[in-house]
């Protein structure tokens, strides 16, 4: 799966700031999704000893949300870690990952940010962007924006706010379990986005996208 659109990495921190504020402009904030057959997860672990970053792509079917697909690969990260620019740490990584697949999924969840993100901007908008493709993100914290504590209830969810404009639900995906932050990646509404990370979030608070791409890279660091 190889990148429609491609920009250098090798960028200092106010470069990659002038990049992300151009790119955000092509975020498509609505629904443009084909027939959904593999969804996928990605995820990327650390290992601080080796100094080497561990991403992981998993696709699942979209009916059975069993495995058919894992991508893992190790590679050293060029970026600091620098808030608001996570995905310029992470990306190249990811992209390596996607690279390896042949399963080439129509909808991708990431475990990050979307358009929730003070620039409208996140990792997921930011690998939607680059390979043209449907993109959620889904954050287990929030980065950005303020919200009221939604209900109890699965499915329950309250709009995360601002500047007056919604950029995020914070979503129950379990009873009583911490809420989620979906936001749009690419290519996708709001509504639809949240859809999907409850049906993907049948048993547990994680959507199964998340969860298989963090077993994947815990497993990979306790091979190293």
């Amino acid at each position: 799966m190889k990148p429609v659109f491609e920009h250098p990495w090798n960028l200092n921190e106010a470069e990659a700031l002038v990049l992300q504020q151009q790119l955000a402009k092509k975020v498509i904030a609505q629904d443009a999704l084909s027939d959904i057959k593999y969804i996928a997860g990605c995820d990327v672990a650390y290992d601080d000893k080796n100094d080497l970053q561990i991403a992981a792509v998993v696709v699942l079917d979209s009916g059975t949300l069993d495995v058919v697909e894992t991508s893992v690969v190790q590679d050293v990260s060029h970026f600091p870690y620098i808030p608001g620019l996570f995905s310029f740490r992470e990306l190249p990584s990811l992209a390596k990952a996607l690279d390896a697949i042949k399963t080439i999924p129509d909808l991708i969840v990431c475990d990050g940010q979307g358009i929730a993100h003070p620039r409208r901007f996140g990792l997921a908008c930011h690998l939607g962007v680059l390979f043209d493709i449907p993109t959620i993100g889904c954050g287990k914290t929030r980065l950005h924006g303020q919200s009221v504590v939604p209900g109890l209830k699965r499915g329950d969810h309250a709009p995360l706010i601002d500047n007056e404009e919604i950029i995020g639900n914070v979503l129950r995906t379990q009873g009583n379990v911490k809420p989620v932050y979906v936001s749009v990646g690419h290519k996708i509404s709001l509504k639809t986005a949240c859809d999907w990370i409850i049906k993907l979030s049948p048993n547990y608070r994680l959507p199964e996208t998340t969860r298989h791409a963090d077993h994947a890279v815990r497993m990979a660091l306790k091979r190293e």
